[in-house]
C-alpha cells in the first residue's frame, strides 16, 4: 500500500474515533440530566473539543493532522530524520477528567507518523485517585482480552512499557493503575492499523461502562481533596515526562489542545 493512501485511511480513522467518543461522553452527560455539550475549536491542522459538564469536569477529544519540519535538536530523537527532518503526523488524544473522585482520570491516544520511515503510537492508562481493585481487574482483563486477539505478547509488553513511562521518577511513585503504552510500531501496516483502530473501540467502550456504573456515586469533601492532590501529580507528569506533550510543542501542535490534558484544580501539599 502505497504511503499516501496510508496516511488518508488514518487520518479518517482518527476523525472518526474523535466524532464517536465525543458522542459517548455527550449521552453521559445526557444521561446525568446535563446538557453540556462538546465545544469545537477548529485550526489550521485540526480540531480540538473541549467539553465542562456535570459529569466531566474537564475533558477533551483532539484530532490533529500536522505536517512540517522538525527543529534539528529534537529530530535526532525522531526514526527517518537523517537526511530529511520533514514529517507528517495525524492522531487523536483524549482526556477525561471527571467531577467525581470515584472516577479515575481517563487518557488514550493514537496516532501515526511519517518521516523517511512511517509507524503507529499510542495506549491508553488510568489515574484514579481512589484503590478499586475491581475497576483494575476489570480495565487490564479488557486491555489483556483486547491484546490477546491481535498478538499474545503485547499485553505484558505494552502493560511494561506503560508502567515504565507513567512513572513519576521524583517521587518515586506511578502516576496510575497503567494500561498500555507503544510507539515506533511498524511491524505489518494493515495488522498494525488494525489493532490501532481496535484499541480505540475498546477505549471507548471503557469510557461508557465505568463512567456509567460510578457517575451517580456521592463522594466526600476528603475525597474530593485526595482527587486534587492526585492532579497535582497529573501536571507533574505531563510537563515534566509527557513525551506527547513535548512532541506536539516541538511539532508545531496548537499548545491550548497539546495542554489541555493538564486536569482543573490541583493542589500541592
Amino acid at each position: 500500500m502505497k504511503i499516501k493512501q496510508k496516511k488518508r485511511l488514518t487520518k479518517e480513522w482518527f476523525s472518526k474515533l474523535q466524532n464517536i467518543i465525543c458522542k459517548t461522553v455527550e449521552q453521559l452527560e445526557k444521561d446525568s440530566g446535563s446538557n453540556a455539550k462538546f465545544k469545537k475549536n477548529k485550526w489550521k491542522h485540526g480540531e480540538f473539543r473541549t467539553i465542562k459538564g456535570k459529569v466531566i469536569q474537564k475533558g477533551g477529544v483532539a484530532f490533529s493532522n500536522v505536517k512540517g519540519k522538525f527543529p534539528k535538536k529534537f529530530s535526532k530523537k525522531i526514526p527517518g530524520t537523517k537526511n530529511n527532518k520533514n514529517f507528517w503526523s495525524s492522531g487523536v488524544s483524549v482526556i477525561l477528567h471527571s467531577n467525581n473522585p470515584k472516577i479515575p482520570a481517563m487518557h488514550f491516544n493514537t496516532r501515526f507518523i511519517c518521516t523517511e520511515k512511517n509507524w503507529f503510537g499510542g495506549g491508553m492508562d488510568l489515574t484514579p485517585c481512589l484503590n478499586d481493585n475491581k475497576e483494575k481487574n476489570y480495565f487490564h482483563n479488557k486491555l489483556k482480552k483486547t491484546c490477546d486477539i491481535h498478538n499474545k505478547k503485547y499485553y505484558y509488553k505494552y502493560k511494561k512499557w506503560c508502567d515504565k513511562y507513567f512513572y513519576l521518577k521524583h517521587r518515586n511513585e506511578p502516576r496510575g493503575i497503567g494500561g498500555i503504552f507503544f510507539d515506533y510500531k511498524m511491524d505489518n501496516w494493515q495488522k498494525d492499523f488494525l489493532f490501532v483502530k481496535h484499541i480505540g473501540f475498546i477505549f471507548n467502550q471503557i469510557v461508557y461502562e465505568i463512567i456509567k456504573k460510578k457517575m451517580f456515586l456521592k463522594w466526600t469533601k476528603k475525597e474530593k481533596e485526595i482527587q486534587a492532590l492526585k492532579r497535582g501529580r497529573y501536571v507533574e507528569f505531563n510537563l515534566l515526562y509527557d513525551r506527547g506533550t513535548k512532541f506536539g510543542l516541538n511539532s508545531g501542535g496548537n499548545p491550548e489542545a497539546i495542554l489541555m490534558s493538564i486536569p482543573p484544580g490541583p493542589k500541592w501539599k
